[in-house]
């Protein structure tokens, strides 16, 4: 699992079955999965960082101006 702040928002992508899955993660350890965005499964993992500040960059704001990686 690869934890991200997404612009203040805490979210996880997990590989499983070759597949990336995207997921919005709350102070209650409750996951929410992201159906809506589709993560390329030939990205690397040191590309996921980059791809989340591609696709939600209009979430972006003067305390979260960027993505960053948590662990």
């Amino acid at each position: 699992m690869h934890l991200f702040n997404v612009f203040g928002k805490p979210m996880s992508v997990i590989k499983e079955n070759d597949q990336w899955h995207l997921y919005i993660e709350s102070d209650t350890s409750i996951r929410r999965r992201v159906y809506d965005v589709v993560i390329p499964s030939e990205l690397e993992e040191n590309q996921l960082a980059s791809y989340l500040d591609d696709i939600f960059h209009e979430w972006a704001s003067e305390k979260f101006p960027s993505v960053f990686k948590i662990n």
